[in-house]
Parts: C-alpha cells; structure tokens; sequence
C-alpha cells in the first residue's frame, strides 16, 4: 500500500509539473529524486513516458542545456489519477438485458468501482465504452452480488475499471474478476506499456 501511495504521490507532483512545463515534458531536476525514481518505475507499468534519446537531444536545443531525463504521464496514468482522486459515485435502479450481452456477477465493492468508473468518465482518457454506464445504472442485486448483462466490449471495459482501482485501493476485485471472466489489464513492464490480457 505504501508504494502504491508513492507512485501516485510521484503521478500527481508529475502532473502538476507537467501542466507548467513550457515543453509538455518534465525536466530532470525538477523532480525530487525519489519522485524521478518513482515515475521510473511507473514507466514500467505504463504509466508515463520517458524521453527517447531523440526527445531529450531536441528538449536540450530547446532549453539550451543537456536534458539527461525527461517524462511525462501516460493516457492511462491520467486515468489512474483521475480515478484515484474521484470521490464516489450514486447508485442503481433494474432493467431488461439487450441481445448478445452475458451475465455477469459482481460484488459491492466491484460494483462501487465501476460506478466510480463510469460516474468520471468525462475526465478519462479511456473513458467506458458506450452503453456500459445504463448496465451499471440497471444492475439488480441478488443476495451480496449486483447481476448485469454485458456485451463483449463491456466487459474488458470493466475489466479497464478495476485495473485502475488497485492503483488507489485493492488488487482483489480485478483478479477474481479476471479468474470469472478471462480478461484483465496488467502492465507490461518489459514494454512500459498496459495491454488487455485474456486468461484462460
């Protein structure tokens, strides 16, 4: 939990630099270190982007100095913050399922982080897909779990919502999610990038 409070700490100092930064980019030197080695590692997960060589020699031209280092966040490490710092969202009220959508069975507080999800979708980068807001709206309960019906799509889509709770919270609701229904996003850190995963 404590590192997961750094890296977000370090995500927010970088956006908020980020957001000052003549060049788009946050310079080495002006980040604390160990801010600069937290967004490092939230590289690796696909959570900002570090200049290439190429970058940093044109962010040099530019500042008329060396630029060793650079970074700036990511679609999804703006989601993960935008997520993160979201306070929670209203809840639900039953309708019918549409043709080519499957059931699926969520627990409340997977359901609370799909509401937040879909209650901040304006502010996200990868927002929810269509229709997924109304399904979370019309969820019904039965005993401790919230049933919708869900297409495809709708699903890695909630798949997406719960890969950006653990950021703030717990991993627990996105891998019983993805042991359920075969789908999760993981970072990727030999690429610094978050990729859809299908578990089989």
């Amino acid at each position: 939990m404590q590192g997961r409070k750094a890296l977000l700490e370090a995500l927010r100092v970088l956006r908020d630099r980020e957001e000052e930064a003549e060049w788009g980019w946050v310079l080495s030197g002006e980040l604390r270190p160990h801010h600069q080695q937290a967004v490092d590692d939230a590289a690796r997960q696909g959570l900002a982007e570090l200049a290439d060589r190429e970058t940093r020699a044109e962010l040099s031209v530019c500042e008329d100095r060396a630029v060793w280092w650079a970074a700036r966040l990511t679609a999804h490490g703006q989601d993960v913050l935008a997520y993160a710092d979201a306070t929670p969202a209203p809840a639900p009220s039953p309708e019918r399922p549409a043709e080519g959508e499957q059931p699926i069975e969520l627990y409340r507080s997977e359901v609370e982080a799909l509401r937040l999800y879909v209650h901040i979708a304006e502010k996200l980068r990868v927002p929810p897909v269509k229709g997924l807001a109304e399904r979370v709206r019309t969820a019904r309960q039965l005993g401790n779990r919230w049933l919708m019906h869900l297409t495809a799509e709708r699903v890695e889509s909630v798949a997406y919502a719960l890969y950006l709770r653990p950021m703030g919270g717990s991993v627990t609701e996105a891998n019983r999610f993805a042991r359920e229904y075969g789908v999760a996003f993981h970072a990727d850190r030999s690429t610094g990038s978050v990729q859809l995963t299908r578990v089989t």
